[in-house]
């Protein structure tokens, strides 16, 4: 008879993997996106059935009943969740798998004082402390990250004097405490454990605390890092193969999309994780106590709508504003009605705009947006001189010529959007509020810019009638 602890479900796992990784891969491009998802959820189920079946007769109704919750949760999220709230949506998953890999940690050393076990092994010691550590940075640095995202705390940088010395004290209390029940195998009191949980719980508040919502697209993917990493471990306290190729394909790509998301901003990680940047919230003018950008020029649809018809080529530029305002379908609707006229409609994407990596990518995407229209930031500023529109859609930071020229502003040498350089430039806005960043934006200023004030959805939409009607 087949065994199938030992080779079926080594079999499985395989397969699971392959759909992990082929999946991943498929997340590459917009038009595959779709499969690789499917794809990855085969993998899960796959992997979820491997568990259940091994687990029969002991504690399979608990994985059972865990399954049916989580993925009713999962499957609700989905279907409610709107895309404005998508960056959220994911800080909290992200912090559940931290959670879930220290909790098991948690478990495991649990098992080990009941049983009255005799000291862990080395590998399984280390595994245990950092798993739980990394596990449980990343939950509550993502609790964190998902109240400022969700504006149930401010998302300015909240720094406070001798706050380094305070990480640093908690963080030298985790290396001893994590270092003592290394070299003792796991043999330390329970309060000692307690302790080094509690810690690392602190810690990864305080490691999201100083950090400005205009840097939460890098932070989301650093504490995905740490998540994937976590998992990865745990693989190691628990003996899964599964867990530790899945975890480490998680913690590389979360890596690689922080220094990408790092260099887009051309600020070191360091940087960003110290530099407290980013007022957050946009909840003060854009010139700070000057009161913002004086000389604007406010525009009507009627205008703009003739400025749109007669262009020969249109880039818009999507951002947060976009996303609030829920006006990708109407921006695609815009987007038809100047195709219609023979006008040529491009997509300007900046790789931090929005408040998570390929937030506007999703957006689009949700409006049937075509992909090849869908410019890099290095495309889209090719295409700016040779542009007669530039319509801008709450894109306020990625789009701030200061970063080229005012070297005493907080995002200078950040690539941005040559928007400046289009003929002229239209900016949808509620009011001249900051950005995310909460910055003073001189593109407001400039003789080619004009605002046209409104909620973006009923702004876009009034362009699109009055196009219609030319």
């Amino acid at each position: 008879m087949i065994d199938f602890n030992t080779i079926v479900a080594p079999l499985l796992d395989l397969v699971a993997i392959a759909c992990f990784i082929f999946g991943l891969h498929l997340l590459n491009a917009p038009p595959s996106a779709r499969q690789g998802n499917r794809l990855a959820a085969v993998g899960m189920f796959i992997a979820l059935a491997i568990v259940l079946v091994q687990t029969l007769g002991v504690g399979w109704w608990a994985i059972a009943i865990g399954t049916v919750i989580g993925g009713s949760i999962g499957v609700i999220a989905a279907v409610r969740v709107k895309m404005t709230a998508m960056p959220q949506m994911v800080a909290l998953y992200n912090g559940a798998g931290g959670g879930a890999a220290a909790l098991i940690g948690a478990v495991e050393f649990a098992n080990f004082i009941n049983t009255g076990g005799t000291a862990f092994n080395p590998v399984i010691s280390v595994s245990l402390v950092l798993s739980m550590i990394i596990g449980a940075i990343s939950f509550a640095g993502s609790i964190i990250a998902f109240l400022k995202l969700q504006e149930l705390m401010t998302g300015r940088p909240i720094t406070y004097p001798g706050q380094q010395v305070v990480n640093g004290l908690i963080l030298l209390a985790i290396v001893g405490l994590g270092g003592w029940f290394i070299a003792t195998g796991g043999q330390v009191p329970v309060v000692a454990f307690l302790g080094l949980f509690a810690a690392a719980l602190i810690l990864g508040v305080l490691f999201v605390l100083p950090i400005g919502g205009a840097d939460m697209p890098v932070v989301i993917s650093l504490l995905n890092s740490f998540t994937g990493l976590a998992v990865a471990i745990t693989g190691f306290e628990i003996d899964s193969v599964l867990l530790i190729i899945c975890g480490a394909l998680v913690g590389a790509s979360g890596t690689i999309l922080t220094v990408d998301m790092s260099k887009a901003m051309n600020r070191s990680l360091t940087n960003v994780l110290f530099g407290a940047f980013g007022s957050g919230g946009g909840s003060e003018p854009a010139g700070g106590a000057s009161g913002g950008p004086q000389n604007v020029r406010s525009v009507n649809a009627d205008d703009v709508a003739v400025m749109l018809a007669y262009a020969s080529k249109v880039m818009i530029v999507p951002g947060y504003g976009m996303a609030v305002a829920q006006a990708q379908h109407s921006v695609k609707a815009l987007a038809d009605q100047l195709e219609k006229r023979g006008v040529k409609v491009l997509y300007a994407i900046h790789p931090v705009a929005g408040r998570m990596p390929g937030h506007m990518n999703v957006l689009l995407a949700e409006a049937n947006v075509p992909y090849e229209a869908l410019l890099d930031l290095d495309e889209a500023n090719a295409e700016f001189p040779t542009t007669d529109v530039a319509l801008v859609i709450g894109a306020n930071d990625v789009t701030n010529p200061a970063a080229r020229n005012v070297k005493t502003s907080p995002i200078y040498g950040m690539p941005i959007l040559d928007v400046d350089r289009a003929a002229n430039v239209i900016v949808l806005k509620r009011s001249m509020r900051s950005g995310f960043a909460g910055i003073e934006n001189p593109l407001y200023e400039l003789p080619n810019t004009a605002m046209l004030f409104g909620d973006a959805k009923a702004s876009v939409d009034a362009l699109t009638a009055a196009v219609k009607e030319l």
